[in-house]
């Protein structure tokens, strides 16, 4: 009962629609009818600004660390990720994509899921976050800036939890990071097309 309790909160806390409800309280509007349609910072950004892009962003990184944080306490793993916990860390990406109170339809997972990899592998993260300021400086596409990002992001991973300090679970931590590249990537489909027609919108240029 506990893990299942586990699972539903992530799923909850996942699917909280931050960059939806700060728009419709900033601008009274409804952030999927503009843009690219999602609810996530670059979205919200471009309808209501930078500082509310940047809210957004921040929110959605906490609520998938919380989300693993809390699964980790009521699960009592401690600091070990056990199938329960990788569980939820993947089911919080899914509740910020599909989210019940939005018809199933929001944002693409990239903060909600840096946040989780905050939680499941600090020291890949930091990595992966210079290979994302890298990627935005030369090409100025966030979209390829992310996908990049949290592709490397279980490689850096193996890396670090398998060769340089070898950890016992890293096959859940690998099937986590893994699960929630695929979901990030399967939301980028439309912009992976774009990017290879040459089409995609780059940062700051108007949409």
């Amino acid at each position: 009962m506990i893990t299942i309790l586990a699972l539903i909160i992530a799923y909850l806390l996942g699917s909280i629609p931050v960059g939806y409800l700060i728009v419709r309280w900033k601008e009274g509007a409804d952030v999927r009818e503009v843009g690219s349609g999602a609810t996530g910072a670059t979205n919200v950004m471009r309808k209501a600004g930078k500082t509310a892009g940047m809210v957004t962003l921040g929110l959605d990184v906490v609520k998938g660390f919380v989300a693993v944080m809390l699964a980790h306490w009521l699960t009592g793993s401690g600091w070990i990720m056990t199938w329960a916990v990788a569980a939820a860390a993947v089911i919080t990406v899914i509740g910020h994509i599909f989210p019940l109170w939005l018809g199933f339809r929001a944002g693409k997972g990239v903060a909600t899921g840096l946040g989780v990899f905050l939680a499941v592998a600090p020291w890949a993260v930091l990595c992966s976050l210079a290979v994302f300021l890298i990627v935005i400086k030369k090409t100025r596409y966030m979209s390829l800036g992310s996908i990049v990002a949290a592709v490397v992001t279980p490689l850096l991973a193996w890396l670090w939890y398998g060769v340089i300090f070898p950890r016992s679970d890293l096959t859940q931590i690998l099937t986590a990071l893994c699960a929630v590249v695929l979901l990030i990537i399967a939301k980028h489909i439309a912009n992976i097309r774009r990017l290879i027609a040459g089409t995609e919108s780059k940062l700051g240029a108007a949409h």
